[in-house]
């Protein structure tokens, strides 16, 4: 059986580092030359690997510097609810999450208007983040109408995701969807572990059991770690 062409070898030798970790996101691969001298092939072979692999958001050349294997974005479907512990898991990295709040809240103005519910009524509230490879994805801000998950409090959310729990107890009919772009400030930016400036992804999600109103949350994705994407039949 004939041997694949030359450059397919290269970019399959480069493709495995990459995806093994042996070759981590930022690290600086051999140039062509170097490429062209341990394959005995031409700069241009080499070149033709590389390219094909920028190509696929792999690597990412740098002028005057050399070629990175890139921080690839976690991605999420924008017009569907997935736990993002399995999204995580099935990407073949660690999921950790800390929890930063969960109590009972006085629901006020917008966040009572969100959920449905009169201007004072107590209602649940947990903030938590979500952590793939021991860094910051997600920030999960969520408030919870008690009289559909009354036990939503007594969770041990490290063990499950608040998301995992609510489609269990109440499982979803209808996602309300809004997002936008914005530039955090505070503990936003401190919890994500993000430079002033940098740019944030925030996703408004509201979900309903039959035709009951359960939870709104505001969901905090760092701009240059994460990625929403859509996919509509026409």
């Amino acid at each position: 059986m004939a041997q694949s062409p030359r450059y397919l070898q290269i970019k399959q030798y480069l493709n495995d580092k990459i995806q093994t970790r042996t070759w981590p996101p930022g690290f600086k691969i051999p140039t062509e030359i170097e490429l062209s001298e341990q394959f005995s092939v031409s700069r241009m072979t080499a070149n033709k690997a590389i390219r094909d692999l920028v190509g696929d958001g792999l690597l990412k050349r740098t002028p005057r510097l050399g070629t990175f294997v890139c921080h690839k974005k976690a991605e999420s479907p924008l017009m569907e609810i997935r736990n993002i512990a399995n999204e995580v898991r099935n990407r073949g990295h660690d999921y950790s999450s800390q929890v930063i709040s969960q109590h009972s809240v006085e629901a006020k103005d917008d966040i009572a208007l969100r959920i449905g519910v009169r201007n004072g009524t107590m209602i649940y509230f947990t903030q938590i983040v979500h952590y793939e490879n021991g860094l910051p994805i997600q920030l999960e801000e969520r408030w919870v109408n008690p009289d559909f998950a009354p036990q939503y409090l007594d969770q041990d959310f490290t063990a499950q995701t608040p998301n995992e729990y609510l489609v269990q107890t109440c499982p979803l009919s209808d996602i309300e969807h809004t997002v936008e772009a914005i530039i955090p400030i505070g503990r936003i930016i401190s919890l994500l572990e993000m430079n002033e400036g940098e740019p944030c992804l925030l996703l408004n999600r509201r979900t309903w059991s039959d035709k009951n109103l359960i939870s709104t949350a505001l969901l905090y994705h760092p701009g240059n770690k994460y990625k929403l994407s859509s996919r509509t039949k026409v």
